[in-house]
């Protein structure tokens, strides 16, 4: 489910009058980079991808269900850190200690390695480089449980970095998050 219709009516009247700069030039700069970035940094890609393969079963990637742009679901890529199929509850916190994290995945979460893989969201253009991070689409809730003001958060793509993460990289409070993704 996307965000409602007058929603949607209200923010596409505002970004019509959006600059050349949001539409064109931000997102062929975000897909140059990314390209630039995926080929610099595909032997550390090569490297992390072996390393999860001997370090635990299960597939490279970690794929799941985000909210993105205007509440639209899409599949963000990152690296697996997590041992395959771990029962968790959402919200619960995970702590670098938690058995269902890998020996590679303690290396790649501490180092942020972990999420190089969203450089090919970006080049699909379901992400920028900079913009709040997306959230699962059930928590910390559902598109339509998302009170006026938080869902001003899905008015930009989200981002592999945003500044929830510069002023508080450690606290993975939505109460407190959201209202910084939105300023």
């Amino acid at each position: 489910m996307e965000i409602e219709e007058s929603i949607i009516d209200y923010h596409h009247r505002i970004s019509n009058k959006s600059s050349i700069y949001t539409k064109i030039f931000k997102p062929f700069c975000d897909r140059i980079l990314a390209i630039v970035f995926l080929i610099v940094l595909s032997p550390l890609f090569l490297a992390v991808s072996i390393f999860i393969k001997f370090d635990s079963k299960g597939p490279v990637f970690f794929v799941q269900e985000r909210l993105g742009y205007m509440g639209r679901v899409f599949k963000i890529i990152k690296f697996r850190s997590m041992i395959t199929n771990a029962k968790r509850t959402p919200g619960q916190d995970l702590y670098e200690t938690d058995p269902v994290i890998t020996k590679a995945g303690r290396i790649l979460r501490r180092t942020s390695i972990d999420e190089i893989p969203q450089l090919i969201n970006i080049l699909k253009g379901d992400m920028s480089f900079i913009g709040p991070r997306p959230p699962v689409t059930y928590y910390p809730r559902k598109i339509n449980e998302y009170s006026s003001f938080e869902l001003q958060r899905f008015y930009v793509k989200p981002g592999i970095s945003g500044l929830a993460q510069v002023r508080c990289r450690e606290i993975h409070d939505w109460d407190i998050n959201i209202p910084i993704d939105v300023e």
